[in-house]
Parts: structure tokens; sequence; C-alpha cells
């Protein structure tokens, strides 16, 4: 297994033909990552950086399924992406380790979609514009590792006016073993534009541990709207550990849709900046923590803009041991005048052996802005539960009840055929 050094990031930046502004550009990112720390907050990551794979690539970038290696097709063909493509979606693309291996864009509309990688060829004044101007390589120690040897994801440009009336949708999957995924993702929607967009990521199972640690910038034009929906279901051996940010213009909305139902160790704390009067932020979250897994998930909502409005809601479920925690934070600032925010985190334990905390930071920086702040933890009750039974269901049959009910909010926010997958998702670990 090739070591991450220079000379991998120079030969990486070769192999992609890449500009020398970017070389210099993960050569700096590179060195930032050694001169950061871990985290000092959220789970404790073990991560041997020497045993992961940097890069892999596996196909070459089709638009015809006919034409994608038969063992890549039949992968996604098993996890519904290939059936869906046709049925509700004005665009695809799909990622099988580091690079897109089929893209297809259905909507005729002048839009831009492809991967990152082909914006930065085709696109190049856009993509420099926006490319690391919301999330900075320099936050942590793996955004800088993203900015080193990022590789893959979506990039997406909406003209102004432009409603794409059916989502796009990409799909990242992890197959083998120690490999670290490091798409970049970035979406901008311009001014009344409209946009629904949903990510899906799975991996297989292995001994040792894989790294996901993907960056998404969002730009959100004056009066846009910009949706964005994940479902998560990593394997255990992932460490998942996402940076994704929008800013929000004058009377935009941007919605965080993110549902965490696999990985290890997850770190992922969706952001919005109300950057414009009248901006608009909202994030529906689940965190549905098993056996061996730590799930440390939020939100963030800055207020810069006054009258802008923000909501969080939270939902946790932790079973078998598992760790569900809620952590985010709510600041208005003091040029947000009028704003309103509230915070709302819900968490259900099925067992006594489980756990969930909740960490929030708060801050209201004027007399006119409103911060509300409700935050509930409860247990399946064994009353209910043995009236469920006493009617003929089994435990496992009233409990998936209690969870389907619990979460019943997020799911009205997906789209049918995701709402379905969540359920299975759901009730399939019981």
């Amino acid at each position: 297994m090739e070591k991450l050094n220079e000379d991998f990031i120079i030969n990486l930046s070769k192999l992609k033909g890449e500009p020398n502004w970017m070389t210099d550009f993960r050569l700096n990112s590179y060195q930032e990552f050694l001169r950061q720390d871990e985290p000092t907050f959220g789970p404790e990551l073990n991560i041997n950086f020497d045993d992961i794979l940097y890069y892999k690539k596996t196909d070459e970038l089709k638009s015809d399924w006919k034409d994608v290696d038969k063992n890549t097709y039949q992968t996604f063909c098993k996890l519904g992406v290939v059936e869906a493509e046709g049925k509700y979606l004005d665009g695809v693309s799909n990622q099988l380790e580091s690079e897109v291996v089929y893209h297809k864009n259905i909507t005729d509309k002048d839009i831009i979609f492809c991967s990152t990688d082909m914006a930065l060829k085709e696109h190049p004044e856009l993509f420099k514009k926006y490319f690391n101007n919301l999330v900075k390589y320099n936050e942590n120690k793996y955004t800088a590792l993203n900015g080193a040897v990022w590789s893959g994801g979506s990039f997406i440009y909406i003209p102004p006016h432009t409603k794409v009336d059916r989502p796009l949708q990409s799909y990242f999957r992890i197959d083998s073993e120690s490999l670290g995924q490091f798409e970049r993702t970035i979406i901008i929607v311009d001014d009344y534009a409209e946009l629904s967009y949903i990510e899906g990521c799975t991996a297989r199972s292995y001994s040792k541990s894989s790294l996901h640690a993907g960056v998404v910038e969002i730009y959100v034009g004056k009066g846009a709207k910009c949706r964005y929906s994940t479902i998560q279901n990593w394997s255990n051996d992932v460490y998942n550990l996402v940076t994704k940010r929008a800013i929000v213009s004058e009377d935009g909305l941007m919605e965080w849709v993110d549902g965490n139902v696999g990985s290890g160790v997850t770190m992922k704390y969706p952001s919005v900046i109300l950057n414009g009067v009248g901006a608009s932020g909202n994030c529906i979250s689940i965190a549905y923590a098993k056996k061996g897994q730590i799930l440390d998930a939020g939100a963030k909502m800055i207020h810069l803009a006054p009258y802008t409005k923000s909501n969080i809601v939270n939902k946790s479920i932790a079973s078998n041991g598992g760790v569900a925690n809620y952590r985010g934070t709510t600041r208005i600032t003091r040029g947000a005048h009028h704003s309103v925010a509230n915070v709302k985190c819900d968490t259900i334990l099925l067992d006594s052996i489980s756990k969930s905390d909740t960490y929030p930071k708060n801050i209201v920086d004027n007399p006119t802005s409103v911060l509300e702040h409700e935050a509930t933890v409860s247990k399946v009750s064994e009353e209910k539960l043995f009236y469920l039974e006493s009617r003929g269901l089994s435990e496992e049959r009233a409990k998936e009840l209690f969870i389907l009910g619990f979460v019943e909010d997020f799911k009205k926010e997906l789209p049918m055929e995701y709402a379905v997958e969540l359920n299975r998702l759901l009730t399939e670990e019981l």
C-alpha cells in the first residue's frame, strides 16, 4: 500500500491531469494535515493513517450502464440505484471507491451536473470561484486531508430561475478494505432557482477500518431553495467524518435532511450560514446507533443577517449498547436582529445499556431575537410493550412500531422510495 507523502500527492495530481495551482493546493493541505491535531471533542478516533488506501480507480467514467463493468453494474443494481434512475431522478452520479464510474444527465434543462474532477477541467473559472471558499482546507485535520487527496464528488450549478423538477442523486460506495474515500461536492443554486439533491452511502464490512472524509460546499442564491437529503448506511468499520456547510443569501432556503444509520463512528454536523436578510435554514436528522456504533451528529445554524429563521429537529435512537449523541450550535449574532431559532432534540433508548447525550451551544447576541431549545430522553415503556404484546405482537414488532412512529417527521421529508428504504434499515437490526 502506497504511503501518503508529497510524492504520492504530486503523482495523484499528475494522474488526474490537474493544473499547477491544484497540485500546490494539495501540497499545502497535506502540510496542514500533518500540523493539525485530532478534534478535541466527540468520540475518540483511532485511525492508523498508514493503513489507509488513499486512491483507487476502478473503471473509466461511463454514461450507459451497458458499458459499465459487470460487477460494478450488479453492485449498483442490488442497491436499487439503477432501477431508481429512470423512475424519479433527473440525473445520477455513482462513485465507486475514489472515482465517479457512472454519470448521466436526464434533465434537458441548462444546468451543470458532473463529477467535481470533470468540473475542474471543463468549468475551471466557475470551479475556482467556489472551491475551498466555504469550507477551508485548514479548518481541521480532516478538511486538510480531504484537500490533499480529494477525488470524485458532484459539481452542480443551477442557473437563475431554473427549477429542477425531479431530484438529482449521487451514490457513494466503498468496496475495498481500508479504503479512504474523500469526495468533494460543490453545489451552486443561483438566484430564484430550486434543487433537490439526494445522496446515498454504503460500504462492505471488513476487519480493518475504512475512512470517509468528504467535504460539501453549498451556495444558495437570493430567493433560491436547496434541499440536500442523505441516507448513510456505512458498515461498522467505517469512520464517517464529514464537513457539510451551506451559505444562504436574501430570502433563500437551505434544508438538510440527514439520516445516519451506519458507520462505527460518525462526526457530522451539517451547517447553514444565514447571510442574507430573511434567509432560512432547516435541518431534520436522525441517528440510530446499534452495538459498536458511536454516532455524534447534529447541526449548526449561524444567523448573520436580520429577520432570519432556523429550525433544527434531531431524533436519536440507541440500542444494544450503541451511543447516539446530539452536538450542535445555534448562534444569532448582534447584527441578526429580529431573528428566530428553534432546536428540538428527542432521544429514545431501547434498553438500559445504550446511551445518548446532548451537547448544545445556543448563543443570542441581540435583544430582539428568540431562540428556543427543547430536549427529551425516554425509554421504551414496558407497559406499552406489554400492551402491544398482549394484542399478539412480538417484542421486535412492538419496538419496530415505536421506532417508525418516532421518526415519522423525518420520513415525511424523504421521497417515497427512500422512506421505504429507511423503514427497512431501521427495522432489520431489531
